[in-house]
């Protein structure tokens, strides 16, 4: 997916994404899926997909999980690169005449994390960075505001990061169907994995780390 079609994706939004309890309130699911009963969260593990799943869309894929109950999971894919865009096309429409033109200009590798909200953007970081919107996990942090773009082209941002479009949500019971049925295992969250700049190591890694919970 190289060359991102910025022409037609400008992220403007830099909302809050939806809560697991607000997921059918937010997105729309299938009718028919795969349901199963929800027993243990896998909120702050990657789930990574199985051969056995065969969603195109999430082949050999890695999902950061960052929310996960009885009611729907959330998550964002984090080894399916995008291209590079630029921040003024990320920030298109914030009408800042103080923004320097150079950190407009200043390009960023942007990752697909997953088929939902896809004009959303979200930064997941390491943990030495923190503005008024970041929100911090076991082992990662987010953040969803203009100004974590701007550190980063200043280089004031985190020391790691991804720029991410886009979320993978669950309703209620789906990811427990589809785990049942072997689609998904589970792998912990290390900074290794997150960052590497390999992406497609980073599913090896993390496929040679998985398990499943008993």
């Amino acid at each position: 997916m190289k060359n991102f079609l910025l022409i037609l994706i400008l992220i403007t939004n830099f909302n809050n994404i939806a809560q697991s309890i607000d997921l059918p309130k937010y997105y729309q699911f299938p009718e028919n899926y795969l349901k199963g009963k929800y027993h243990e969260t896998t909120k702050n593990f990657l789930i990574v997909a199985t051969k056995k799943l065969k969603d195109t869309r999430f082949k050999n894929t890695v999902v950061a999980m960052l929310d996960h109950d009885e009611k729907g999971a959330l998550g964002i894919v984090i080894n399916k690169p995008l291209g590079t865009a630029s921040i003024r096309s990320l920030i298109k429409g914030l009408n800042d005449e103080s923004i320097e033109k150079n950190l407009l200009d200043y390009k960023v590798p942007i990752y697909w994390g997953g088929p939902l909200d896809n004009n959303k953007i979200l930064i997941i970081h390491s943990k030495d960075y923190k503005n008024k919107n970041t929100k911090n996990y076991d082992k990662i942090s987010i953040s969803n505001n203009y100004k974590a773009l701007l550190d980063i082209a200043k280089n004031k941002g985190p020391s790691q990061s991804l720029v991410i479009i886009g979320v993978s949500a669950w309703t209620e019971g789906q990811l427990e169907g589809e785990i049942d049925k072997g689609h998904w295992n589970l792998s912990e969250v290390t900074q290794d994995i997150l960052f590497q700049e390999n992406n497609e190591k980073k599913y090896i890694m993390a496929t040679k780390n998985s398990f499943l919970r008993l």
